[in-house]
């Protein structure tokens, strides 16, 4: 099968009001992540491109196939569009073993019973699922059956590698050695790779380039570490751990757009409308009020606590809502908790400004 880069512009609009208008492009061996939170449209992305639902207009190619064309009256139905795609809820087949599951694809394609059960296990044995070949779909954990879904995805040699939230199903333990196993596929996998996802790790970690999908809208792609320097909104700067503000720095002034606040940075280059982005563990909380070196201080209150493993979010009430990452030790002998009433501090060193023409956020 001839390896083809993935070529898409996708425009719908649906029944209830909701447009979805973006541009997709993958190179083969290219692991692209679609990001975006509930009721950004990525769902209706994998209609598209699965072939459940038709463009209203645009194109979707895979190389010279054509799958979807409404200008030239061009639309190829699922089971002809040679794309391998992982489902939010699984749609495994209940009267087959897992092994039957996955080889399900490679037989359809004309492979023999026999090679395709050893394709089949092998796929098995990498998301770490081998003994289970003789299990039926009903018997198995949510997240039994989403890798089981994963293989029988991968077995059938894609041209396309669709994963819609494939790791979503799973326990934090088990979804870290998936993302292992998943990670060692697409190193292997020639083909393009779009992974549909709400989780920042997964992509992140997994992903080339990264779409951000807002409200039917891609409103930034880039590689993460672009994604975490040039947060280019508020939901993008929460997906990378930092806290992003608009605002005007004028000679390391900046005064921000939405808040009563000012900042004071080490940054008198960059004038006029900025990016200001605040790493989480760049802020320091104190239970009396700071001397010293930081130039930016002030008097706040906790908002919320978010146990993160190794890590506790504490966010800030007014005068500026901030994400603050401490561990749970110094939670705990300061005596956090809700409504307590602290002191914040960043030194100027650590703001980081980005020039911008509009704002971003809004």
């Amino acid at each position: 099968m001839t390896v083809s880069g993935l070529d898409a512009h996708i425009s719908v609009a649906r029944d209830d009001g909701f447009s979805l208008e973006i541009d997709l492009h993958i190179e083969p061996g290219t692991t692209v992540a679609l990001l975006g939170p509930n009721g950004a449209g990525k769902s209706t992305t994998v209609d598209v491109l699965s072939g459940a639902l038709s463009l209203d207009a645009g194109r979707i190619a895979l190389g010279e196939h054509v799958l979807d064309d409404p200008a030239t009256d061009t639309f190829v139905p699922p089971e002809h569009r040679h794309i391998g795609i992982v489902f939010q809820d699984y749609l495994l087949f209940d009267h087959l073993d897992v092994q039957a599951n996955v080889a399900f694809g490679p037989q359809s394609q004309g492979v023999s019973a026999e090679a395709a059960g050893s394709t089949a296990q092998s796929y098995l044995d990498l998301l770490g699922i081998g003994d289970l070949a003789g299990r039926r779909p009903p018997s198995l954990s949510g997240g039994q059956a989403q890798r089981v879904a994963l293989a029988r995805a991968m077995a059938s040699n894609p041209q396309l590698l669709l994963l819609d939230e494939p790791l979503a199903a799973l326990d934090i333990e088990t979804r870290t050695q998936l993302r292992r196993g998943l990670q060692q596929h697409l190193d292997r996998y020639e083909g393009p790779r779009l992974l549909i996802t709400h989780d920042p790790t997964d992509a992140f970690l997994l992903a080339d380039r990264i779409y951000i999908l807002e409200a039917g809208s891609v409103t930034q792609t880039g590689t993460s570490d672009e994604i975490r320097r040039q947060p280019a909104t508020r939901y993008a700067a929460a997906l990378a751990g930092l806290n992003l503000f608009s605002g005007v720095n004028d000679d390391g002034v900046v005064v921000l757009d939405n808040f009563d606040f000012t900042f004071a940075s080490a940054d008198t280059k960059t004038t006029g409308p900025v990016l200001l982005t605040i790493r989480p563990n760049a802020i320091a909380l104190h239970g009396t009020e700071p001397h010293g070196s930081p130039r930016n201080s002030w008097r706040t209150t906790v908002a919320t606590l978010e146990p993160l493993g190794d890590i506790t979010r504490v966010v800030l009430d007014l005068p500026i809502p901030l994400s603050v990452d401490i561990t749970p030790g110094a939670v705990a002998a300061m005596e956090l908790r809700p409504g307590t009433e602290l002191w914040a501090s960043v030194k100027a060193t650590e703001l980081h400004l980005n020039s911008a023409t509009e704002d971003p956020v809004s």
